[in-house]
């Protein structure tokens, strides 16, 4: 999207709290939406917790719905001054084809993990999976994520660490795999920003950070774990109080203020076409809504 296409519309609002671990079904994944106006609610899964594939279906469900925002807690593409050397003509390559890469090796894989593309001989040296920091390993970033750093918003993990509590490869690896999969199924009604242009009817996937979110609403490190920190958030993202009483998970803190914060940030036209994001973010790596839209930095929370 350039700076002079209208800011597409959206009915509703969906962030997703997501995982790559493995087995059946997982209590890092939680889902929250949005309307219009109105609290964001926690959406229930069918079973005790999600699977990937329950997402899955969930939302290709909801395509029938009406155009949606739908913003994924993980990295959907790798930095590519490592990545690029996976093909033959580096510049010519798209994130596309990456997951079409991922997809060859990890397809056999149950429930849209990806951790076996992290394993692999041609692909798997580049990845820290064990032990302490490598000496080869230089810790491989991509713009978005220095750019959030840059921004305030927190310091989001290199996609190619799968070290430590806080690792986002495999989730990265496995949301690929899920937004190949709607995109051949629904290829008229999902696009996937910035790679895909929004256009009307769409229902727009994009990657979020909700540490971002977080840190706009005034709560900087810290995590929400109780309904009326909760409220106090969405009341700076211009949301009603969810009225969520007592303990809440992180998880599920994390998706119900992204989901508001996704509402509030997607009117402004800087956020679709952030002076930050190069043309190798466009076509290759990808980039977090809401980062290097210009203004609004961490200094002035709510802004």
């Amino acid at each position: 999207m350039t700076a002079d296409e209208a800011v597409p519309a959206f009915s509703r609002f969906i962030a997703i709290d997501w995982s790559g671990a493995a087995g059946k079904r997982y209590a890092g994944v939680a889902v929250a939406e949005c309307g219009g106006e109105g609290p964001p609610w926690i959406v229930a899964p069918t079973e005790r917790q999600w699977s990937r594939t329950a997402v899955f279906d969930w939302l290709f469900d909801g395509l029938e719905r009406g155009p949606a925002l739908v913003g994924i807690d993980c990295a959907f593409s790798l930095p590519f001054d490592v990545a690029g050397r996976y093909f033959p003509d580096p510049e010519a390559a798209t994130a596309f084809d990456l997951w079409d890469r991922v997809e060859a090796v990890a397809g056999a894989e149950p429930d849209f993990a990806g951790g076996s593309f992290a394993a692999h001989p041609d692909y798997g040296a580049d990845f820290w999976r064990a032990g302490t920091q490598p000496d080869w390993y230089r810790d491989p970033h991509r713009r978005t994520e220095r750019v959030c750093r840059a921004d305030g918003y927190g310091s989001p993990q290199s996609p190619y660490k799968l070290i430590g509590a806080k690792q986002v490869g495999k989730g990265g690896l496995a949301g690929m795999r899920m937004l190949r999969a709607l995109k051949r199924a629904a290829p008229d009604r999902v696009a996937v920003w910035p790679f895909d242009a929004p256009g009307p009817g769409r229902t727009v996937f994009c990657e979020i950070y909700p540490r971002l979110f977080l840190i706009r609403a005034g709560f900087g490190l810290r995590k929400i774990r109780d309904g009326a920190a909760v409220d106090a958030a969405l009341a700076v993202l211009g949301a009603p109080p969810a009225g969520l009483s007592g303990a809440v998970s992180d998880h599920d803190a994390d998706a119900l203020v992204s989901a508001a914060g996704l509402r509030w940030l997607a009117g402004r036209q800087a956020v679709w076409s952030p002076p930050a994001m190069d043309a190798r973010a466009r076509r290759q790596e990808g980039w977090i809504f809401g980062v290097g839209e210009g203004g609004g930095g961490a200094s002035t929370p709510g802004a």
